[in-house]
């Protein structure tokens, strides 16, 4: 019954989309290059049993603890997971919490959510979810250098984004970092079924850590006002442990690294908890400790694409001082269904303390990419390409890491921009600069 309610459902929407979802006609930016065309969607049906796992994935709580999510069929499935260092072998379990959420007539299936350790660093583990069903393995990032993210925006479940996936999991890495824009369910519950099941392989294997985007927010009036019931519920984040009220904004922290996972659809002016935590949590940062610092949103603050133009510039109003008098190395957006990248920026103007700005929304959503730029290039816009594709940060060291983005191809990756970072925190005239300004501060 499941399984037809939920075809029915993704039929309905198909044909919704296809009438409703505009379709980009603008002739290519490049010769060099021929843009792809939106792909189909991919619709991932359920072949488990009702109470196998289905939809697993898993993020970073704390420093040595893996929290585990799946979905299952049956009610009645307890939220356990039982772990160890070897196939089959599990030296240790835990349990933890489940949930369901109603959206109009539907009603998710059990969402179970066990945090699991402590885990030691660069070991791969192998679990089973609920007591029986699949064994499931992956690894934790190493607890220093070097250690690399993915970076992935508004993925969807398209064709293109079975081929980003691929191309990810073609080569190694250790933590997967989405700025937002999911699973494009669109208040199409069964969608974010479909989407957990597509992304499994990969999201169980390594941590995956989010953040929301438009597309989450799932609104009606009345009946659903507050938004994101579906998101809260299924992609559960360790926002409580950096003091966040929100499971829409937190921060977390890996081998060197201080990541912050920003809210462009929560409240974010001075008097907002998002503006208060942010600042709690920048202050709170020991860059001897953590020397690169990292953040990312949904909404770019810096955008030379028709699409989107000026969405995110309230937020970078508010925001983007706090950023930038932290040191912050690179911000990451998605929302724009491209690639661009920036110089380092503060307040329009090329700032050599300011952060690496890169919008990166092209990961395989359903509404295809966004071809149109301004036709003339703003100076400090250094690279951009509406492709599909995927970036990677590589961190070498507390001084020096290497940012590449790879655009799709048929059958292999090909590196279409790439540039090497230096830290913040290295710098010693930004960080004089820092000085002075908080001196200047407490006069």
């Amino acid at each position: 019954m499941e399984k037809l309610m939920s075809i029915s459902h993704f039929l309905l929407f198909s044909l919704i989309t296809l009438s409703s979802f505009p379709q980009h006609h603008h002739a290519a930016a490049s010769s060099e290059y021929s843009r792809p065309p939106p792909r189909p969607l991919v619709f991932t049906s359920h072949s488990r049993s009702e109470s196998d796992s289905q939809q697993v994935h898993i993020s970073l709580v704390g420093k040595d603890h893996m929290r585990v999510s799946w979905i299952t069929s049956n009610k009645h499935t307890e939220s356990k997971v039982e772990y160890g260092k070897s196939p089959g072998n599990y030296e240790a379990s835990a349990t933890g919490e489940h949930t369901s959420y109603h959206y109009f007539f539907y009603r998710s299936g059990e969402i179970h959510h066990v945090v699991i350790g402590p885990l030691e660093p660069s070991t791969t583990y192998y679990y089973r979810c609920g007591g029986s069903g699949p064994e499931f393995s992956f690894r934790t990032p190493p607890s220093t250098f070097p250690i690399e993210f993915v970076v992935v925006g508004d993925l969807g479940q398209t064709e293109w984004t079975a081929s980003t996936l691929s191309h990810v999991g073609a080569k190694d890495y250790d933590v997967f970092l989405l700025p937002g824009d999911l699973s494009y369910a669109d208040t199409q519950q069964p969608l974010w079924d479909s989407f957990g099941r597509l992304v499994e392989p990969y999201a169980s294997r390594r941590p995956w850590m989010v953040t929301e985007g438009n597309h989450e927010i799932e609104t009606f009036p009345i009946i659903y006002p507050h938004g994101f019931k579906a998101y809260n519920s299924r992609w559960l984040m360790p926002y409580e442990q950096s003091g966040s009220k929100s499971n829409l904004y937190y921060s977390f922290e890996v081998a060197g690294a201080h990541i912050l996972m920003l809210g462009s659809y929560a409240d974010f002016d001075a008097d907002s908890d998002q503006y208060k935590w942010l600042e709690a949590d920048l202050a709170s940062i020991d860059r001897t400790k953590t020397p690169w610092l990292i953040a990312l949103l949904h909404a770019p603050w810096y955008n030379s694409n028709d699409a989107h133009k000026g969405e995110g510039e309230s937020m970078r109003k508010a925001m983007e001082e706090l950023l930038y008098k932290a040191r912050v190395d690179a911000v990451f957006a998605g929302h724009v269904h491209a690639y661009e990248r920036f110089t380092r920026v503060f307040d329009n103007t090329a700032d050599p303390c300011g952060p690496v700005y890169v919008t990166i929304g092209d990961g395989g959503n359903r509404e295809g990419l966004a071809l149109s730029f301004e036709k003339t290039k703003p100076s400090i816009s250094v690279y951009r390409e509406p492709s599909f594709g995927h970036g990677r940060l590589r961190v070498f060291n507390e001084t020096h890491a290497h940012w590449s983005w790879h655009r799709n191809n048929e059958s292999d990756t090909f590196v279409a921009d790439e540039v090497w970072l230096q830290s913040m925190y290295s710098s010693d005239s930004c960080n004089k600069a820092t000085q002075r300004s908080i001196q200047r501060d407490e006069l």
